[in-house]
């Protein structure tokens, strides 16, 4: 895969682009797939294609992600150089609701939880999955920065937040990374993508490929893809990797061919050209 490498909080080494397996569940991203094998396959050809930062939460199936990871892939193994970022912060339900819920012994119990599913004794990226409106945030965040403390996990991320968040994060812990809505039709965590490029903090953008729905600069893409011999998605991901060089997207999928075709937007080198059309 060519892609260049960011440093996540200084000392792990990742390809830029990742693989969010969040798709890897049930329908509505609950429960468990019709077909886990065909599951554990997409995160091992992922890894075989060079992807080596992986992306879930404890929230997906809920658990389901998680464990499937788990399986597939020996994480705390020596020869193991895969990435895992995880998270806590939301809860769900039967109805397929994502709810807030960023008590601190919730999370000091849900880090035990997802580091039993990886199969791992520290999580490499633990990241409070959305702000709780009924939870102090520098209290949510402390908690994360005292699993640091304890070696539950090696890196804190956030996800879902304002500059003004990132902000009051960084005075409690060393943030590694930012994890919020991004992409080529959706742009409105610029400021929080320009607060990362300055203190050099990883940013995730999550819904990368809108999924699928970029019509709304459709026209500029299709134009760009064409010029590639591409696709529009492969345009959109690749716009993401030369838009600033902390962005590490993570597209995901079930789909071992979708997965493969990702990655190969890595090498697609966009023009000075290309760029002025897709911005």
């Amino acid at each position: 895969m060519a892609t260049e490498t960011f440093d996540i909080g200084g000392d792990l080494t990742v390809n830029r682009l990742g693989f969010g397996a969040m798709r890897l569940c049930g329908e509505r991203i609950i429960g468990p797939p019709e077909d886990e094998a065909a599951a554990r396959e997409v995160a091992r050809r992922a890894v075989d294609l060079g992807v080596d930062l992986v992306d879930t939460a404890d929230s997906y199936g809920p658990g389901v992600s998680e464990r499937l990871l788990g399986e597939a892939l020996d994480l705390d193994g020596d020869d193991s150089d895969v990435v895992v970022a995880t998270k806590a912060g939301l809860l769900r339900n039967a109805d397929g609701d994502w709810l807030t819920h960023g008590d601190p012994d919730y999370v000091r119990n849900q880090v035990l939880a997802s580091r039993d599913r990886l199969g791992v004794g520290t999580i490499d990226l633990y990241q409070y999955h959305r702000p709780d409106p009924d939870v102090p945030f520098e209290d949510a965040v402390a908690t994360f920065a005292e699993l640091k403390d304890d070696g539950f996990v090696r890196h804190v991320g956030l996800s879902n937040v304002s500059v003004d968040q990132l902000e009051t994060a960084r005075e409690i812990v060393e943030v590694a990374t930012v994890q919020n809505r991004y992409n080529v039709a959706d742009r409105d965590a610029e400021p929080v993508l320009e607060a990362c490029e300055e203190y050099d903090v990883g940013f995730l953008p999550w819904y990368p490929l809108a999924a699928g729905d970029l019509d709304e600069v459709g026209e500029a893409l299709d134009a760009v893809a064409a010029a590639h011999d591409a696709t529009r998605r492969q345009v959109a991901l690749a716009w993401l990797l030369e838009r600033s060089e902390v962005t590490l997207p993570i597209p995901g999928t079930s789909s071992v061919e979708h997965l493969e075709e990702n990655v190969a937007a890595a090498d697609i080198e966009l023009t000075g050209e290309d760029l002025a059309r897709l911005d």
